[in-house]
């Protein structure tokens, strides 16, 4: 669908760490392919994103054409702003079954939503796609076509 998807060394970290959801091993899937983290410029926008987030939009901005995964609001806006095309879960979920490779969007949104979660200290209730949906912030991949 997206041909291969370049992942940050910070993002296959933060999934490692574990988190809510569980994240197969990146490192693992023959499509993915990481990526060494970017030294980091000094651009304001990104001083309120997690170090994955940073990553993923500075590797975005060397890879012209690419389009961004974030499912975090302000990562999504910070990409936008940057010109960078973000999409989240939800679009790749849309673009999934306009390929036909799922049958139905609604129930794989409602699996995503149903998908077991690990209970965390702190944690937010996740990230809202409406009211009827919530899903829970997954980190940030970059998705570039080959």
């Amino acid at each position: 669908m997206f041909g291969n998807l370049y992942i940050a060394e910070a993002v296959i970290d933060e999934c490692a760490e574990g988190g809510r959801i569980v994240v197969p091993d990146l490192r693992a899937l023959s499509w993915v392919i990481p990526t060494a983290d970017e030294a980091m410029s000094e651009l304001p926008v990104l001083f309120e994103l997690d170090r994955g987030e940073k990553q993923t939009l500075a590797l975005a901005r060397k890879c012209s054409g690419s389009t961004v995964l974030i499912d975090e609001r302000l990562g999504r806006r910070v990409g936008e702003y940057l010109g960078i095309r973000v999409t989240g879960t939800l679009g790749v979920l849309a673009k999934a079954r306009s390929v036909g490779m799922i049958p139905s969007f609604r129930e794989a949104a409602h699996a995503m939503v149903e998908q077991p979660r690990l209970p965390l200290p702190h944690a937010s209730s996740g990230y809202h796609a409406s009211s009827s949906l919530s899903f829970c912030e997954n980190g940030s991949m970059l998705i570039r076509s080959e």
